[in-house]
């Protein structure tokens, strides 16, 4: 019998390189949900910035007696489109950290590290999908919508790390620069972080709740935009320091591109958060600082992971025999 894995052509080749997988495939899957999980977090903006976020009123049902949508007297049929379209792409996202997790499973030799963070994703994918069940249900309270985000965010990090680690071996950690710039690129990442928490608050104050029902923190946006602004700042200069000392120190080609393409990352995020500023934060300047947020965020792990390596598996352990059937 024919497997898909030997089809003539190639893109059903790679759809179905799970069953078969290699060490290129298993990378191409996490990259794959990296991109997907980035996605559906910019569409979640989408919802929130057009006033759809009630537009499917329940979960997990779209209406009260439907689980599509159906003409609803209270709800526009654009908003109930657009909700019901960011609900459908969880699906999308769960078949891809499904193709993670077959990969990993079938990787031979099999290996713990990848099989748990590729595990992380279909879990995450489900409590994510109950976490929107419970933003509907407090009818878009600015907590749990900012806490959907950096769920979103830990799915991010978890998808970057399978694909990190899908490149490296099981071996002990090595930094590959000095002990201290390695701290200050660890600092970084959590200052990004913090920068995303404050984000939300911001989000969780402005003018787009998602829905003229919601509520909205009570501070005083001015005063939030500008403590978030400050972070930015203080962000900007950790990145600046440690492309700087990367370079002094002739740290290696991958580490120093990845601080430079964070430092790109982080002045083209700045540019579009001052107009966005200025020009009363209209809602497409909305969702380009939403994917540049999530932009800096994957920037910083590739930083985070580019300071350190892993030794290969050992050569004892033999050539995987899916990759073998892959290859042939």
């Amino acid at each position: 019998m024919k497997l898909p894995t030997d089809h003539p052509h190639p893109l059903v080749r790679r759809l179905f390189s799970f069953w078969a997988p290699t060490e290129t495939s298993m990378r191409g899957w996490a990259m794959a949900s990296v991109v997907v999980n980035a996605g559906i977090t910019v569409t979640g903006a989408g919802v929130r910035v057009t006033g759809s976020g009630l537009g499917c009123p329940t979960w997990p049902r779209c209406t009260p007696d439907s689980f599509v949508p159906v003409a609803h007297p209270e709800v526009s049929p654009l908003n109930m489109a657009v909700e019901f379209g960011n609900r459908l792409l969880t699906f999308l996202v769960l078949a891809v950290g499904v193709a993670c997790v077959l990969s990993a499973l079938r990787m031979r030799p099999r290996r713990r590290s990848l099989v748990l963070l590729a595990w992380l994703q279909p879990v995450g994918i489900v409590a994510q999908a109950l976490w929107g069940g419970l933003v509907v249900s407090t009818m878009l309270n600015p907590f749990t919508v900012g806490a959907h985000f950096l769920i979103s965010s830990g799915l991010i990090a978890a998808c970057w790390m399978l694909y990190a680690r899908a490149g490296e071996g099981d071996g002990p950690a090595r930094r590959v620069t000095h002990r201290d710039i390695r701290r200050l690129g660890h600092a970084l990442l959590a200052a990004v972080f913090v920068l995303l928490v404050a984000g939300v608050v911001v989000s969780g104050t402005g003018p787009h709740s998602g829905d003229a029902m919601a509520s909205r923190f009570d501070l005083d946006i001015e005063v939030v935009a500008r403590f978030h602004a400050d972070i930015a700042y203080v962000v900007v200069g950790l990145t600046f320091a440690l492309a700087f000392a990367l370079h002094v120190n002739n740290a290696p080609r991958p580490a120093r591109r990845a601080a430079l393409a964070l430092f790109a990352v982080e002045l083209a995020q700045g540019v579009i958060g001052y107009i966005q500023y200025f020009l009363a934060v209209p809602a497409m300047l909305v969702l380009l600082h939403v994917l540049g947020s999530t932009l800096v965020w994957i920037a910083a792990l590739r930083v985070a992971t580019s300071l350190r390596t892993r030794a290969p598996e050992a050569a004892s352990a033999g050539p995987s025999p899916t990759a073998a059937h892959a290859v042939a």
